[in-house]
């Protein structure tokens, strides 16, 4: 702006500065709706992001149940989880075909013991073979703590699908926006029925 002494002792903005300031003003509210789309689509990419994280912990939650009830029936000599014997998949010496034959490794269960109590006392929730077909619980709900901290709350159910043949199930953990109704992702992994490694000796 200059100063330009008019009859009325005046001050006046001249053309280029007037265009100026209008280009530069154009330029902030055409540049609006571009950064509250921008905003919105980060806000968006976030929550599927952390439904993507919710997704991959309850897999992994999942996967670590037992795969049969029976898992657990030499309880006496073991509590790691054992492989259960399907369609006579087991020699003599209680292995399977890729086991290791040593005695720390994994190992079917002995289905000619006699008299071996079937102790299932230390399955926690479901199994993976005996809830084929079966949803197995929310854990994103309106009341979960877990859903604190969260950008939204969510919803999320995991099925379980037979695989492709009797030792492998499909595991499939959907989540959904607290209305239980839009889906946000899904993921899927596969459990195998393979038992647990015992190590021998642990140094610290």
């Amino acid at each position: 702006m200059v100063g330009r002494k008019t009859a009325l002792g005046r001050f006046a903005f001249t053309l280029i500065e007037l265009i100026f300031a209008i280009v530069v003003i154009s330029i902030v509210v055409m540049s609006i709706p571009i950064m509250i789309q921008t905003t919105a689509r980060s806000v968006e990419d976030n929550i599927v992001q952390e439904a993507i994280f919710a997704a991959s912990a309850e897999l992994m939650g999942a996967s670590s149940y037992y795969w049969d009830n029976n898992s657990m029936q030499d309880a006496a000599l073991s509590r790691l989880e054992r492989v259960i014997e399907v369609d006579g998949a087991c020699n003599a010496d209680r292995l399977r075909p890729g086991h290791i034959n040593q005695p720390y490794h994994r190992r079917c269960l002995d289905s000619n013991a006699t008299g071996v109590e079937n102790n299932t006392g230390y399955v926690a929730g479901l199994s993976v073979n005996n809830a084929v077909n079966a949803a197995i619980g929310d854990l994103f709900d309106t009341s979960a703590a877990e859903a604190s901290g969260y950008k939204q709350e969510y919803q999320s159910q995991v099925t379980i699908a037979p695989g492709a043949d009797n030792n492998i199930k499909v595991l499939t953990a959907s989540i959904y926006q607290d209305d239980g109704a839009t889906l946000l992702t899904r993921l899927r992994i596969q459990s195998a029925n393979i038992g647990e490694i015992d190590y021998y000796k642990r140094r610290f």
